[in-house]
């Protein structure tokens, strides 16, 4: 996963599964998450979503919640530091969006 190289970008994918995990989720929730909410434009295989988990799960972006109920749906969470990082990746977009908007206007760059 090529988070944060360079310009400070997170993948859009890392960025939907932080997104997808603010409330307690499982692997196939997180991908209902994705689908709904981008209607339809970004649906991930199962490959994809679980080596994201993984990746985002060492990174201690997100954490398995213990589950004491029985049921086999592992969920996940965000941890403070995958908020850290989400909200970061929310300024970096903003300042993009900013200067997109300015430039396609045809307005000045300051």
């Amino acid at each position: 996963m090529r988070d944060n190289i360079k310009g400070g970008a997170l993948t859009e994918t890392t960025f939907f599964v932080l997104l997808a995990v603010y409330k307690p989720n499982h692997g196939y929730g997180i991908m209902q998450f994705i689908e709904k909410e981008t209607n339809g434009r970004v649906v991930l295989g199962a490959g994809t979503l679980y080596g994201a988990i993984n990746t985002l799960v060492k990174k201690e972006w997100i954490a398995p919640l213990n589950d004491e109920s029985d049921s086999k749906k592992k969920e996940y969470l965000i941890t403070h530091i995958g908020k850290q990082k989400a909200e970061e990746e929310l300024q970096r977009i903003e300042q993009v969006l900013q200067l997109a908007s300015t430039v396609i206007k045809g307005g000045r760059i300051k």
